[in-house]
């Protein structure tokens, strides 16, 4: 009798830890692939984290871009959401910086100069008089190195790149580290980590276009948005932020409840004008300083069931509705990429602070730690 109950012991034992393991492993890393080379021969590696709850995200070194996230919708349905290309040419000649971390500055700067330290410093200008997400060679167009990070519970892949000290015109060398983590809350989570040794500027921030419907051709005005903000920054025609902060309430910008995207977009009211859609930063209530990670805004497909509610420590957010989308894209499966095919949630330091002293600091100094988290956590509403 003692025998048997030592070999049932045993075998709880071996059945328990058999499950640990399996519990502990139900976030895997797929062994990476080659998605394609460069024009001077380097390869460019796809890297695919997968979960238990039917979620997966690949992303490739080149931009260290998000080139898929498979989300399950209300019945179990899984489906890429955002927009891209099949293979690497798309993302070297493309310019709609699908999926990609931009900088040094996302964003832009007007007129392509800034004061740092009493010098003026001046970016390459690439969106008609301004610089826009880092110049023409930013973080989004240059091949990242990589670590697999698969000691803790939740495997990561690691993206890091130098920036060297003037490129497109910034100052120091920076080097700046990007974590893609999957969690089996379907959470992608993204943890950014960068230093300098000279003064400098730092705003990165991810790129990726949703359409939470899974379909490319359809567009996301029936999308329903919710912002976390009382106010946003008003800009000028070249989509500068004049240095004031307005209301939201009584504007077509007033998304704090949620508001089908494309109810008020073609309102004749001269932001929307200017933008030809909604293309501003919105002035996050919840902020309260770096490092402390709040809900920022949901977005819903009523169709597909998925929702997606974004979570930062960043002060501010920018919402892309695709205004610029042309149909010359052309992407995955061949999809000619139309008008408000895709959106954008950018969260970030506002446009322009270096040159607005009342807007939050990009500024980093040597000794100093870049750091910023966002997390898009995706569930499912009736």
């Amino acid at each position: 009798m003692k025998r048997l109950c030592l070999l049932c012991f045993t075998a709880f034992c071996l059945f328990s830890l058999g499950a640990c393991q399996t519990e502990r492993k139900a976030q895997t890393l797929m062994k990476p692939s080659t998605f394609g080379a460069l024009a001077d021969g380097r390869e460019v590696h796809a890297y695919t984290l997968e979960n238990s709850a039917g979620m997966s995200a690949t992303f490739i070194d080149y931009g260290a871009t998000i080139t898929s996230l498979s989300v399950p919708d209300r019945d179990g349905v899984s489906r890429d959401v955002v927009l891209g290309y099949d293979s690497i040419d798309g993302y070297v000649n493309g310019s709609a910086y699908f999926g990609a971390v931009v900088g040094r500055y996302g964003n832009r700067i007007g007129k392509g100069r800034f004061l740092l330290d009493g010098k003026e410093y001046r970016l390459t200008i690439n969106n008609g008089e301004n610089h826009l997400h880092g110049g023409n060679i930013g973080f989004n167009k240059v091949l990242w190195d990589t670590a697999i990070l698969e000691d803790s519970d939740t495997p990561a892949v690691r993206f890091q790149y130098v920036s060297r000290d003037g490129e497109e015109g910034y100052p120091g060398t920076v080097t700046l580290k990007v974590t893609y983590s999957l969690t089996d809350k379907n959470e992608l989570r993204i943890d950014y980590e960068g230093v300098t040794d000279k003064i400098t500027i730092l705003n990165p921030t991810q790129h990726s276009y949703f359409n939470l419907s899974g379909n490319f051709n359809e567009k996301i005005l029936d999308h329903r948005l919710m912002i976390e903000a009382d106010s946003f920054t008003p800009v000028d025609s070249g989509l500068i932020p004049t240095g004031e902060l307005l209301p939201v309430e009584g504007t077509p910008l007033d998304f704090r409840q949620s508001q089908p995207i494309g109810a008020r977009i073609d309102d004749p009211f001269e932001q929307l004008a200017l933008g030809k859609g909604y293309d501003h930063n919105w002035v996050l209530r919840n902020y309260t300083g770096p490092g402390q990670v709040f809900k920022a805004a949901e977005l819903y497909e009523p169709d597909s069931g998925r929702l997606m509610t974004v979570y930062t420590d960043q002060p501010g957010l920018q919402f892309y509705s695709g205004n610029f989308l042309d149909g010359s894209a052309i992407g995955k499966n061949g999809i000619a990429y139309g008008l408000r095919s895709g959106l954008c949630l950018e969260t970030q330091v506002f446009p322009d602070s270096p040159n607005k002293p009342d807007f939050p600091s990009a500024t980093l100094k040597p000794g100093q730690v870049y750091r910023q988290t966002t997390i898009c956590q995706f569930s499912t509403r009736d």
